[in-house]
């Protein structure tokens, strides 16, 4: 049987980050190995045709005009490092001139400023690295920024650095070629689970508040180390030196939230990384995560993620097992 073809291609702007550009390409690769099928197309482009440097100075060829890169299903934005100075006048109305023949457009890392620069993304949901969130939030109010490691709204894909690519990578061959492929392609490259949209990207607290909080720092960071154990508000005073007082301040004050509801949300995202990643039953999960009983956990997690913990792991084998049914057909 032979499978659809898609084309994309990777628009490389200067200093782009060439890790998050490898992780998008070599899931396409893969993709093409595993099917035995040149069902994925790329091209790396640049405005005029040579290799643009990468942040780590290495450049990738062969690098070919975006005029001549034709019609492709999704054109990526690859940002990296001091991406204001990367997006060009003729950057901007390059990707304006593609919105208009209605090209859908994506980007990596960074690559999301070049986007919302150009006016494309308002009224959109997108992702961008977490370093440059708060900036894009305060510069353009129009786009529904998250911090998700994607985000995919009509024919806009956006998402973070890193390895945050490929799990966008691996949700789009999914929707094309079936989970099964999707879930070879992560064992090939030794990856534990496959990330979805609803998966955040972690942003280190010091990171959201700065180093002149080290007091709030110094509780989180104690909560992160008690988490099979949950510790009282008075056990954390005690060990901090801080009030009771004193702690509920600092956290509705940066955080926004009491610290009772910041220690339950991080240990549902401990939860959620065992139940995805590991086999281990989920009364030994709701244990290892300080839960009372299953029931009690159970609660909490849906209120958090929307369904239970038992669906949630469930709904995800039985994917895994229909793109298994699935590709045993197609061979």
């Amino acid at each position: 049987m032979v499978l659809p073809r898609s084309k994309f291609a990777f628009l490389t702007l200067q200093r782009y980050s060439m890790i998050a550009l490898s992780n998008a390409v070599e899931p396409l690769r893969m993709a093409n190995t595993l099917t035995g099928q040149p069902v994925y197309e790329w091209s790396i482009v640049s405005l005029d045709g040579q290799p643009t440097p990468a942040s780590n100075g290495l450049q990738l060829s062969p690098t070919i005009p975006l005029e001549q890169a034709g019609n492709v299903d999704i054109l990526f934005v690859c940002g990296g490092v001091e991406i204001q100075d990367a997006v060009s006048p003729k950057v901007l109305a390059a990707l304006k001139r593609l919105a208009e023949r209605r090209i859908p457009l994506g980007a990596l890392c960074t690559g999301g400023y070049a986007l919302a620069k150009a006016g494309l993304l308002e009224k959109y949901r997108a992702t961008i690295h977490w370093e440059n969130l708060s900036a894009l939030r305060e510069e353009f109010p129009r786009i529904q920024l998250s911090d998700q490691l994607f985000s995919i709204d009509r024919d806009r894909f956006t998402c973070s650095g890193g390895v945050a690519p490929l799990d966008l990578m691996l949700h789009l061959v999914e929707q094309k070629l079936g989970a099964r492929i999707s879930q070879l392609i992560s064992e090939q490259f030794i990856v534990d689970r496959i990330r979805s949209d609803r998966d955040r990207q972690y942003v280190p607290l010091r990171a959201q508040l700065g180093v002149s909080h080290e007091s709030l720092i110094k509780v989180a960071q104690l909560m992160e180390d008690n988490i099979e154990r949950p510790l009282s508000l008075d056990e954390i005073a005690a060990a901090t030196g801080l009030s009771r007082r004193q702690i509920e301040r600092l956290f509705k004050r940066h955080l926004n939230c009491v610290p009772k509801r910041y220690y339950l949300q991080m240990r549902l995202r401990r939860a959620r990384e065992l139940l995805l990643q590991t086999s281990m039953p989920i009364i030994d999960i709701t244990t290892a995560c300080g839960f009372q009983s299953p029931p009690h956990f159970s609660r909490c997690y849906r209120a958090q993620f929307g369904c239970p913990p038992s669906a949630e792991r469930m709904s995800r084998q039985a994917k895994v097992a229909q793109g298994a049914r699935g590709e045993s057909a197609r061979l």
